[in-house]
């Protein structure tokens, strides 16, 4: 999916974005402590953050259909072991080779799960490339990081 996409209102004239390091917002960079304590939140943080997300639900909405469409593919090392997963995870397809009936049952569970796991890889990257055509300041992997350094410092 290499085709350029842009998705509703979703502009470089957006909102800053909280990127887990920077926020970004034009040509300038405002530098944030990669580790911060949840006590210091501003209200200024907590708006950053919800014009992030209003951003991301956005684009949800409008990207749903190419979402839908998005098959993750994985295969074992051998290439005995296929799968293919949606862009939920879920299992749509495991195919094996004539070489995967030689396999004692852990090592044909073993295989399974790994072309599960690259399949499911896959399709999450798939989405993440999507994410980030739409929105070029946003990262999914930096963002995920730090809302679970937020969670874990407020349990």
């Amino acid at each position: 999916m290499t085709r350029p996409i842009s998705y509703g209102p979703l502009t470089q004239d957006s909102p800053p974005l909280l990127d887990g390091s920077l926020i970004r917002h034009g040509g300038s960079s405002v530098h944030h402590h990669p580790q911060f304590d949840p006590a210091d939140i501003t209200e200024q943080h907590i708006e950053e953050i919800a014009r992030e997300g209003e951003r991301v639900l956005a684009w949800l909405e409008t990207a749903q259909e190419d979402l839908d469409q998005i098959v993750g593919a994985g295969e074992t090392a051998g290439g005995q072991v296929k799968a293919t997963t949606d862009v939920n995870g879920r299992v749509l397809a495991v195919t094996y080779g004539p070489r995967a009936k030689r396999m004692n049952s852990q090592e044909l569970a073993d295989q399974t799960l790994a072309a599960v796991r690259a399949a499911r890889a896959d399709a999450q990257d798939q989405t993440h490339e999507l994410m980030r055509a739409a929105m070029p300041d946003f990262d999914p992997i930096q963002a995920n990081e730090q809302f679970q350094r937020l969670l874990s410092a407020w349990q």
